[in-house]
């Protein structure tokens, strides 16, 4: 019988518990105080995030986009395969040492997505990066924790209020989309979007695509953001 290996550890910002990084064989998880958070066995509902959002864009070849969550690098992957050369994909992840892991040992599972040139990676808090933006990004999508209802850092449960939501939108462009994974469903999730002026649908999808768990994806528009950006930040001027 194989062991599991503990290939790293680290602590979580604002947080007392610990992430582990750990291998069974082939397969790889990150786990936080013994629950298996993600795992390499199941990543097709984090592929369809980057999917179902960036459908919703009229064109792909020069958007700029935010990815919240590295994770094990699945909906970046994904994302960069998606968009055109001249993309700009940003990644915020909140651990460092997971911007670390996926160099060394996950970027073999998704094509080492973190060496494109397009990506840049940050590590902090996503929602930070959010309120510091302007009409910066054509896609804004968000795989942190275990979506709205959190389970490994209360503070994340900040970007899926109705302040947070609405910093999401400041930050879109006109016609941007806001795209949210979670691990359960939230049955009110969808009214808080449409409450905090955007039109929202729901995706129920297989963590495997075809088998598996279902995961909850939900896709959001601004119906509102457009001239109040303008009239209280002034014009847009893209970072980075």
């Amino acid at each position: 019988m194989i062991p599991q290996e503990t290939l790293g550890t680290a602590r979580i910002p604002g947080q007392a518990g610990a992430i582990q990084l750990c291998r069974h064989d082939r397969d790889f998880s990150i786990r936080v105080q013994g629950i298996e958070l993600m795992t390499s066995r199941e990543h097709g509902s984090e592929e369809v995030l980057a999917e179902l959002a960036l459908a919703c864009l009229p064109s792909t070849d020069n958007a700029r986009v935010l990815v919240g969550g590295l994770g094990m690098g699945f909906t970046l992957a994904r994302t960069l395969q998606l968009v055109g050369t001249a993309a700009q994909v940003e990644v915020v992840e909140l651990v460092p040492e997971v911007i670390s892991w996926n160099r060394e040992w996950l970027g073999e599972l998704t094509g080492h997505p973190l060496s494109d040139r397009r990506v840049s990676a940050l590590a902090g808090d996503v929602l930070q990066r959010i309120r510091s933006a302007n009409a910066d990004y054509d896609a804004i999508l968000l795989d942190v924790d275990n979506g709205p209802v959190g389970l490994t850092r209360p503070a994340n449960d900040r970007l899926y209020d109705r302040a947070g939501l609405a910093a999401a939108g400041i930050a879109l462009r006109p016609g941007g989309v806001l795209a949210i994974w979670s691990s359960t469903p939230h049955p009110q999730f969808a009214k808080r979007l449409r409450s905090a002026g955007y039109e929202a649908r729901e995706e129920r999808v297989r963590a495997r695509l075809t088998r598996g768990p279902h995961r909850t994806i939900w896709i959001a528009t601004a119906r509102r953001w457009g001239s109040r950006r303008r009239n209280q930040r002034g014009p847009s001027t893209p970072s980075g």
